[in-house]
């Protein structure tokens, strides 16, 4: 029965068993492995700092002891270099599936939007879509000549010069300067008893001035 299975292609179920694994799982593999070999460094390392202690407690006391233990390091420390290049070699070939994914999802997606702009097009015609931007351009052009008509001013009158309003109303500030003018020009009138009884005081000063003129020259 093997060979008829193996005649038939039935050896070939593992390897489309082996095809069927995707990145994903592949990526998710390599983590769990280096989390266990992880673990696996760190009791080394562990270990490699008992024999080291061991070996100081013994070093002088009991050389055998130390001997082994020195021995046992050595082995320890080679078991953690191996494991330290397994890492390694891991985390290489992760960050290269990972690369792998990232690739080929994003060639997938570009394949989709390609396939639905194909689709969206195939649904366009190139000549309906002119028809259409000359329907909105003949619209557009309407609106404008609606708009035009709707606010021409010709129909409510001729239109108000603005210049000429501006000079009439300089005209009519400069009026009202010069009248103000005018009235803070304009000096209220004198009452002439007034004149007449300033004139009388200083006729009546004219002598005492002459005789407190005399009275210099005689002290001189």
């Amino acid at each position: 029965m093997a060979f008829l299975g193996k005649l038939f292609g039935g050896g070939k179920t593992a390897e489309r068993q082996e095809q069927k694994v995707t990145t994903s799982v592949a990526i998710q593999k390599l983590r769990d492995t280096e989390e266990m070999l992880k673990k696996r460094q760190e009791h080394i390392d562990n270990l490699i700092k008992e024999q080291e202690t061991i070996i100081r407690a013994n070093g002088t006391k009991n050389k055998k002891v130390a001997l082994a233990a020195l021995k046992k390091k050595k082995r320890l420390e080679k078991q953690a270099e191996t494991v330290e290049n397994t890492l390694t070699t891991l985390d290489l070939q992760r960050e290269s599936l990972e690369n792998a994914h990232t690739n080929t999802e994003i060639v997938k997606n570009m394949s989709l939007a390609a396939k639905a702009l194909k689709t969206v097009h195939s649904s366009m015609d190139v000549d309906k879509v002119e028809d259409l931007m000359e329907d909105v351009r003949e619209q557009q052009q309407l609106s404008e000549e609606i708009l035009n008509v709707i606010t021409d001013r010709s129909m409510f009158g001729p239109a108000v010069d603005e210049d000429e309003l501006l000079k009439e109303l300089e005209t009519m500030e400069q009026e009202e300067l010069d009248k103000q003018l005018l009235d803070a020009g304009s000096l209220p009138e004198v009452p002439e008893a007034a004149l007449v009884a300033s004139g009388s005081k200083s006729k009546e000063k004219e002598p005492e001035e002459d005789e407190l003129e005399a009275l210099k020259q005689w002290a001189a």
